[in-house]
């Protein structure tokens, strides 16, 4: 190892973790105490104000210019009292981050002075540029217009010494622009598609709830060695790297020991996030080294969605204290496990009811298996393009590796829910569906078992899992805005609950009762599931590929091919139908997501051509002249080559490979200036795709090079150095 890589690796081990400043109270004593949560409403808002902003974030009521300067007006009070001294409309644009514009609170006072003033107008909306955003065309450099827009039902907090606003970001001409706005739409269609079934279960439901719990997984590396490898730096991965000797093949670092310096930096980040009011519940080693995970209590999906953005910028602050770097990136070590954000989504109502959860009698009972079925016809209907919700340049390298699932969405079920279904195919319809233990078994009894959530096993080849009252959509990326994902599966619920509901009710207006309408419908699509998208097996095997494209399920592997799913008729009936997006907004965002596509595969490319012809293949030629001059004296002193034969054939080998590094820079150059003339983004996107080829290709003759070059004279941090230093 050179002198420079040991002081890095030294540095990195007597680096200080900074102590957190964990309060002398409870957790409980100091949540939310940067939230102007309820509680802050109650204390700061007149009751007037009150009663109006309540009704709006509860009921969805409008609130007026009045009520918005007295919402204001009392947030003020409460920021200035935490030394705020500016405001911002926090969003989230198509860029996979949040973005933010930040406003001091002065104004001239009319004596030579200022004040300080927020009033209803700057709380309710904000006008950043909207050209300068992803947007797929929506805007051009000379409309720039955009504008935020408040979203009451996401509390406003402080960061710093700034009062955070989370806002809705949409164009001049109304069509949105971020993440947040259709999955609003999209939660606003699911519960109202939701509401009426469960009425014909339940008269007294007034409202119902789509829910999200994350569990993010991210690496940790320490940042002198990050600072040292140009491609983490800027892409986020390692693009070239030989496998370390000990990996993860021991299963030694999941659910192990934290290591304290980890752990340290673990408690400020729990801290941080519980005084803004995101409930930071587990934390624990995961498979790879150096590979963690978090997740909090689920909640609200908009809620969850918006503290999950916040969780992610956090990470990277308080990761830099302790002397790390966060990769958030889905596969920054090639060989060892990628990093993926299982979202855990469910349906609940007003009244306390899990809707994807088994009920204590029949009628509850015939609710679950309503919803559950539903749910599953959705994702099979839609497989092709929840797939396309998840994918992007960075997600392609951890599908289908290690333990990501493949990129074949099917649902895991589980023995005991497979059964049940096959059951309710062979029964009456008018047959109740009891619990074990709760009555008498008779032979035409349709059972689920009492104790629920552990009768199904765990699938982790299987992007859909049903895990006991909810799905947990494990393909979702590390990196990824959950609202993506989260707005797509809702959409495709609503539709089918749309749907399955109008032929319930003209079954029942045929004079079918509603347990036997609702049996009828169900039925069809139980067989369908259960012929299609239920797969319980190994999600990795050559078998199940060739029987998921026999099921017609998608089994398309290219990025750029699976974005094309947005803009399907189905898809674009989908989403109009249901109001998350207009066609418009489909066309471009999926222009937004091939540019994505592109310039991530661009960078990734133009990093590998330079660090190979600017580190790689100098360090090599390098160690070769050693070699040349170490044979060339053998051959003086002893007059041949005899006793030379290593040398030679490492120079040989050193000499093949450096040859096969330039002339694959020089085609994927080549490849990069043809992909870039092209004008259709789709088509450019297939091309780049053919790019990212060369990237993968080029990591091989250089992890070759790797195990030949002597250790002094390889230029960067090695897999054993970033991956076992914590």
């Amino acid at each position: 190892m050179s002198t420079d890589r040991f002081d890095l690796v030294k540095q990195s081990f007597e680096k200080k973790a900074i102590p957190a400043d964990v309060p002398d109270a409870k957790t409980s004593d100091y949540f939310g105490e940067l939230v102007f949560d309820r509680a802050k409403m109650h204390r700061y808002l007149d009751a007037g104000t009150l009663k109006a902003l309540l009704d709006c974030i509860d009921n969805g009521r409008p609130l007026d210019g009045k009520t918005a300067d007295g919402v204001a007006r009392g947030m003020k009070e409460w920021a200035i009292s935490h030394h705020v001294t500016h405001i911002s409309h926090w969003f989230q644009p198509l860029t996979e981050g949040t973005a933010e514009k930040h406003d001091s609170l002065i104004d001239y006072d009319g004596k030579g002075g200022v004040i300080e003033t927020f009033d209803g107008k700057s709380l309710v909306q904000q006008e950043p540029d909207a050209s300068s955003f992803p947007n797929g065309g929506i805007r051009a450099t000379f409309e720039a217009r955009g504008y935020t827009a408040w979203d009451p039902t996401s509390p406003v907090y402080i960061m710093d010494d700034t009062l955070c606003i989370p806002s809705l970001f949409i164009s001049y001409t109304g069509e949105a622009l971020d993440y947040k706005t259709p999955l609003k739409k999209s939660i606003k269609a699911v519960t109202e598609a939701a509401l009426p079934i469960c009425r014909m279960f339940d008269p007294a439901v007034k409202k119902v709830y789509s829910y999200l719990g994350w569990e993010q997984e991210y690496f940790l590396v320490d940042e002198s060695l990050y600072a040292a490898r140009p491609d983490l730096m800027i892409t986020g991965r390692t693009l070239m790297g030989h496998a370390s000797s000990k990996n993860q093949q021991l299963s030694d670092h999941y659910f192990g020991a934290i290591p304290s310096r980890v752990a340290a930096f673990m408690r400020d980040l729990e801290i941080a996030g519980h005084r803004l009011g995101i409930p930071l519940k587990t934390r624990h080693n995961e498979a790879a080294p150096n590979q963690f995970e978090l997740a909090p209590i689920y909640g609200e999906a908009n809620l969850a969605n918006d503290q999950n953005q916040i969780v992610m910028n956090l990470m990277h602050t308080i990761a830099r204290k302790h002397g790390f770097v966060v990769l958030l990136h889905e596969k920054p070590f090639d060989g060892v496990n990628g990093s993926g954000k299982h979202n855990n989504w469910s349906l609940g109502t007003d009244t306390g009811t899990q809707l994807l959860a088994p009920g204590k009698d029949p009628k509850s009972n015939l609710q679950f298996i309503t919803f559950f079925v539903n749910v599953l016809f959705a994702v099979q209907k839609h497989n092709a393009l929840l797939k396309a919700s998840i994918a992007s340049a960075t997600n392609a390298h951890r599908l289908g590796g290690n333990e990501a699932p493949p990129a074949i969405v099917s649902a895991f079920l589980g023995q005991t829910m497979t059964d049940v279904l096959r059951k309710l195919l062979e029964v009456p319809s008018d047959t109740p569906i009891e619990i074990v233990g709760k009555k008498k078994k008779t032979l035409d009894l349709v059972e689920i078992p009492q104790i629920f959530v552990d009768n199904t096993d765990r699938n982790r080849t299987s992007p859909f899992a049903f895990t006991g009252n909810r799905f947990e959509f494990r393909a979702v990326g590390s990196s990824a805005n959950c609202g993506g994902a989260m707005a797509t599966l809702n959409a495709a619920v609503a539709e089918q609950l749309t749907e399955f509901k109008k032929r319930v009710d003209a079954d029942i207006a045929g004079g079918k009762t509603v347990n036997v309408a609702v049996m009828d419908a169900l039925k069809p699509l139980i067989g369908s599931v259960l012929e299609v998208v239920c797969f319980d097996g190994n999600g990795y095997s050559r078998e199940w590929l060739e029987e998921a494209r026999r099921r017609g399920l998608d089994v398309e592997t290219s990025v750029p091919e699976m974005f094309k799913a947005f803009t399907s008729p189905a898809s674009v009936k989908m989403f109009t139908s249901t109001g998350v997006y207009t066609e418009k907004e489909l066309i471009a965002r999926n222009e937004v997501k091939w540019e994505t596509y592109c310039k991530k595969v661009q960078i990734e490319s133009r990093v590998m051509g330079r660090v190979a012809s600017n580190h790689i293949i100098p360090a090599a030629l390098e160690y070769k002249t050693r070699l040349l001059k170490e044979v060339a004296l053998n051959k003086e002193v002893f007059g041949d080559l005899e006793g030379c034969t290593t040398e030679v054939d490492l120079i040989r080998k050193i000499s093949g490979y450096v040859e096969e590094i330039r002339l694959m820079v020089k085609d994927m150059t080549q490849a990069r200036a043809e992909a870039n003339v092209i004008t259709d983004d789709y088509l450019r996107a297939v091309a780049y795709h053919g790019v990212a080829d060369y990237v993968l290709r080029l990591r091989r003759p250089i992890d070759e090079l790797e195990e030949i070059v002597d250790n002094k004279t390889w230029p960067l941090p090695k897999y054993r150095e970033l991956l076992f230093i914590s």
